[in-house]
């Protein structure tokens, strides 16, 4: 995650937390890096001070960081502490490091399908756990998935549903990302779990593709693809391609609850990831780096290829051995050494002893 140095209009200190770098800003607030005395580090969010003023946006903040309290699973950066009272209101998170799934197809390209299911899972998994606990998440995107390295985890609660609580805005105002939320949410129709399961669909498209699956353009285009068009999702893994379209489906009842998405995604993932074994396996030179030609030996030169055929050195044709000169090489070199031999002898005898 990308850090920025504080500002000067930025606090120095929150609550029990000293503040070292922005890590970003939205549309209801900033997201500071923070550290407590124990040196826990957090990721604490300041509410905007015009949305600070609204009460009626305090009381709704107040129902959904409530809501963030009761979730429990491993999949989502747990509350650590929130001021509700405070001049701007505020909550910290635990901070995730790792790069954002959005950052990390930017800067790598689009995943592969078994890691594309297996991010799926974990998420789809940890939605489980935050429809159990009442709440909806309502902007599910890539920028909103931290690839830790302990899994991903789904962060930005900040216009999360509560059972019971009211949408923060008037009906007819989408809120949420152009591209990643539900058709009901364009609408103005009350969200569930199932807006989720859409947005997550979204976000899995975009993780294979590399690419909203419905392109890019204005707010106000993106929207109504979202409503009326199909999805775009030539170039989506072949094994994931149906789960996502049935996902995308713009009738809430028509999508699968995230359960069932959790588990057909974990067998997708262990399937890709078997297959890309075995071929590997059997393929073992499939990876292997490339060998450097053979040097050229001496006295070879390359035969002219002929079609279909591989280009092979020829050698040169071997003269014929003439035996005489071999036998009068070798009396030559036998006569020399034994002269050589004589000569030694007799240098060695005229010394005599000292």
């Amino acid at each position: 995650m990308a850090m920025m140095r504080l500002r000067r209009e930025d606090p120095r200190v929150v609550g029990a937390f000293r503040l070292h770098r922005r890590l970003g800003a939205g549309g209801m607030g900033v997201v500071y890096l923070g550290s407590d005395r124990r040196g826990q580090r957090v990721a604490l969010k300041v509410i905007r001070p015009d949305l600070a003023e609204d009460e009626e946006f305090r009381s709704r903040f107040a129902r959904e960081v409530s809501a963030a309290r009761r979730i429990r699973g491993g999949c989502t950066a747990r509350l650590v502490a929130a001021d509700l009272d405070a001049t701007r209101p505020w909550f910290a998170t635990q901070y995730v490091p790792g790069p954002s799934l959005h950052d990390k197809v930017m800067e790598e390209g689009p995943l592969s399908a078994a890691e594309t299911a297996a991010i799926g899972a974990a998420l789809a998994e940890g939605l489980v756990a935050v429809h159990e606990a009442g709440v909806v998440h309502r902007d599910l995107k890539p920028s909103n998935i931290l690839l830790s390295p302990k899994g991903p985890r789904i962060i930005d609660f900040g216009i999360a549903w509560a059972t019971g609580a009211s949408t923060l805005t008037h009906v007819g105002t989408a809120v949420g990302s152009p591209g990643f939320l539900a058709p009901e949410q364009v609408r103005g129709q009350p969200v569930t779990p199932a807006s989720d399961v859409f947005s997550l669909g979204a976000t899995l498209a975009y993780a294979a593709l590399g690419d909203s699956p419905f392109g890019q353009g204005s707010s106000e285009v993106m929207l109504y693809r979202v409503v009326h068009e199909e999805p775009q999702l030539r170039g989506v893994p072949a094994a994931l391609a149906p789960l996502l379209r049935s996902c995308l489906a713009k009738s809430p009842t028509e999508r699968p609850s995230t359960l069932q998405l959790s588990l057909r995604l974990k067998e997708i993932a262990a399937r890709e990831a078997r297959g890309a074994t075995q071929s590997t396996a059997s393929h073992p030179r499939a990876n292997a780096p490339a060998r450097a030609p053979a040097p050229r030996q001496p006295g070879t030169r390359t035969a002219p290829a002929s079609a279909g055929s591989r280009t092979r050195p020829a050698q040169r044709k071997r003269r014929p051995v003439d035996r005489r000169l071999l036998r009068q090489r070798l009396v030559v070199f036998v006569t020399v050494t034994l002269l050589v031999a004589l000569g030694v002898a007799a240098a060695q005898g005229c010394q005599g002893p000292i």
